[in-house]
């Protein structure tokens, strides 16, 4: 009689850390598809950590439509500390929406990818034509690019001001002014970061790409610290759009 083999394949489940995971001053916290860094001064994220490849965005479109974003939002109890509550923003009371910080469109890989992007701990306050606007565009940029190449992307909002507007009942939520998005391509070494206001913004993109450097000066945090210092140096002082196809 014939041996048959039957391999269980579970998609995609990370198992330990992710490469380049950035400094973290709250707390560290890794779930499967991505790892955050949660403050709970600010009740939310300094950092979001994850990666995207080829593979992952073909996944991510081929279960669009089987699996679908969660509308609704949790509470994240998988650390110790807990996460902000889902009515501590509520657009109709403080005109803020729940902006995710890794995308629900790259979180289609399987049920729990699409749960993971619904933590609160994975939420921030933003504009609504902020998030459905040029951060939408910038979000669906970085899909293209992954598209070709491994690439990790590091984003949140930046929360070094003491002085930001608090929002939630349950839970005071700081609002951050501004947002940054870092994405690293180990495969041709090449990095860029934006930095864009918590607002309608009508300019392109390239308006607003920064260098790592100035992100780091802004959050007090040291990102890419895994790689080699000299390499490190060069490409976190780089601002060089034009080795990015933006089109």
């Amino acid at each position: 009689m014939k041996k048959i083999l039957i391999l269980l394949f579970i998609p995609f489940i990370c198992i330990g850390q992710l490469k380049f995971l950035p400094e973290s001053k709250g707390e560290l916290v890794e779930h499967n598809y991505y790892s955050l860094s949660y403050v709970e001064k600010h009740e939310q994220a300094e950092w979001v950590h994850y990666r995207l490849d080829p593979t992952r965005v073909s996944i991510n479109k081929l279960n669009g439509k089987k699996f679908k974003t969660d509308r609704n939002y949790y509470q994240d109890k998988t650390f110790e500390s807990k996460s902000a509550h889902k009515d501590d923003i509520k657009f109709k009371v403080d005109y803020y929406q729940k902006g995710h910080l890794a995308p629900a469109a790259d979180m289609k890989m399987n049920l729990i990818s699409v749960r993971e992007a619904a933590y609160m701990s994975n939420i921030s306050p933003q504009k609504k034509d902020f998030n459905g606007g040029r951060w939408k565009k910038l979000e669906s940029l970085v899909r293209a690019w992954a598209k070709k190449n491994e690439i990790f992307i590091t984003t949140a909002g930046v929360l070094n001001d003491n002085d930001l507007k608090k929002i939630g009942s349950k839970n005071r939520v700081s609002v951050p002014r501004e947002f940054y998005k870092l994405i690293y391509m180990p495969s041709e070494n090449k990095m860029i970061a934006f930095l864009m206001p918590n607002q309608k913004i009508n300019g392109q993109l390239k308006d607003y790409v920064v260098s790592v450097d100035k992100v780091e000066k802004l959050t007090g945090i040291d990102f890419y610290s895994e790689l080699d210092d000299m390499l490190e140096e060069k490409l976190e002082a780089e601002v060089n759009p034009s080795k990015w196809n933006f089109d």
